[in-house]
C-alpha cells in the first residue's frame, strides 16, 4: 500500500544580512532589488534596516527556502551581482523547520 501522508518538504528559514557600499545607498531601491529575486521555493519575509557603523546600515531579510529546490550559493550569488548597491550578503541565522 502506499501512504496517503504528503512527502515531507525540507525547508531552512534564512535571515540574510546585505551590506552596502556606502550612507549615500538607497537601501529601498536595494531591498527592491533583493525581493526581485524570485523561484520556485523562495519566500521572502520581513526585512529591517540595522545601523552598522558610521551611519550605514545594513539590509537584514529573512526568507524561507525548500532546500531542493534553492540554493543557498546561488541565492547569496544572485543578491551579490547587484555590484552597485551590494557590498556583501553574509548568512546571519539559517535554521531547519
Amino acid at each position: 500500500k502506499k501512504s496517503k501522508k504528503p512527502a515531507l518538504i525540507a525547508k531552512s528559514s534564512i535571515v540574510l544580512d546585505v551590506k552596502p557600499w556606502d550612507d549615500e545607498t538607497d537601501m529601498a531601491a536595494m531591498e527592491e532589488k533583493v525581493r526581485s529575486v524570485q523561484c520556485d521555493g523562495l519566500l521572502w519575509g520581513v526585512s529591517k534596516l540595522v545601523p552598522l557603523a558610521y551611519g550605514i546600515k545594513k539590509l537584514q531579510i529573512g526568507c524561507v527556502v525548500e532546500d531542493e529546490k534553492v540554493s543557498i550559493d546561488w541565492l547569496t550569488e544572485t543578491i551579490q551581482e547587484f555590484e552597485d548597491l551590494v557590498q556583501s550578503v553574509d548568512i546571519a541565522a539559517f535554521n531547519k523547520i
